[in-house]
């Protein structure tokens, strides 16, 4: 018996993504002549049947995503959300942005409370078993649950921290320290590990609190500077493994009257708006936040308007080493 086409057949068959069929065949006012009549041919060739959409469109409970992150004042996730509200936008859905660490008491009946008809969780530290009771799609962005097999979209923070800390190997720094992350986080122990492979693959050891703890602030950036300072030897590298704790990190040498990277060169992680503007720039590796969120936002959005199960598949973006004035050699 031959399978009934789907959104996602119309949608290769026309070459525009299936947020652009669901647009097409429910919003025809918000799309180009020219996509509609590729879109239109492309029903007729696959045999998909037009009253598809309306009937998704009936069984929608909400037309609505959610979009979860911890600490919504974290400038990272700007870009993200702008990603998401174009592409669910243009399949006719709005976004509701939650704060997980507010929400924590309504996720447990997140889904089952028809609000919602798919979530982008950016929260490595919510409970597997909760996530798993959603009766919803759900796609994991920049963080991942551990044992929760949940489908996302991110990069290699192992590899990233690796480029990063090789970035410093290569300026010839041999004594390089690591600002981390929140304990128990996803990020944290990836980015950490990267900062040990990339001695270890050196050759280059590190000693008893050279792994100073963080938060991804920039409050605890400045006193990890101030451990920094008080430390002897000191390292002549920092990677720091958030922009904002490297930012932090950074002015607060400038208070005490130290130069970055005359005396300690500093690269953070994820290339924010503002890290470019700073003085100096900051050496950092970027993240494209932009594309993270719009292939996320796809994956789900195809998910919620055809009824497909979300594949398990982690889609894994190349991050990249951004250098600008914040690190010189030793």
């Amino acid at each position: 018996m031959r399978r009934r086409a789907g959104i996602a057949d119309v949608a290769q068959a026309a070459g525009v993504s299936t947020a652009t069929v669901s647009r097409a065949l429910s919003m025809p006012e918000r799309v180009g002549a020219e996509t509609r009549a590729r879109v239109l041919k492309a029903v007729a060739a696959t045999g998909y049947r037009a009253n598809a959409a309306a009937r998704d469109l009936r069984q929608r409970r909400a037309r609505a995503v959610t979009l979860l992150a911890p600490n919504l004042a974290n400038t990272f996730f700007s870009r993200i959300v702008a990603a998401v509200q174009d592409v669910a936008g243009d399949a006719g859905l709005t976004v509701q942005i939650s704060d997980s660490l507010v929400e924590v008491p309504r996720l447990a009946g997140l889904g089952v409370d028809g609000r919602s008809d798919g979530v982008l969780l950016l929260d490595g530290g919510l409970p597997a078993e909760m996530v798993r009771g959603w009766d919803v799609p759900v796609i994991m962005v920049c963080e991942w649950i551990e044992g929760a097999d949940l489908p996302g979209v991110r990069i290699d923070n192992r590899a990233g921290a690796r480029m990063a800390v090789q970035h410093l190997l290569d300026l010839g720094h041999r004594h390089i320290a690591c600002l981390g992350g929140p304990g128990g986080n996803v990020l944290s122990r990836a980015r950490a590990d990267g900062w040990r492979a990339a001695l270890a693959g050196a050759g280059v050891g590190h000693r008893p609190g050279d792994l100073m703890p963080g938060d991804f602030t920039m409050e605890r950036g400045a006193r990890a500077a101030r451990d920094w300072a008080a430390m002897a030897p000191r390292p002549t590298a920092v990677f720091c493994t958030s922009d904002e704790s490297a930012l932090g990190f950074i002015s607060e040498c400038d208070r005490m009257g130290l130069r970055v990277p005359d005396d300690v060169s500093v690269i953070g992680f994820d290339d924010i708006e503002f890290s470019d503007r700073f003085i100096p720039p900051l050496t950092t590796i970027h993240q494209p936040r932009a594309a993270l969120g719009r292939l996320a936002a796809e994956r789900l959005v195809a998910a919620v308007t055809a009824g497909a199960a979300l594949s398990p598949e982690q889609s894994i973006l190349d991050c990249r080493l951004q250098v600008r004035g914040s690190t010189a050699p030793v």
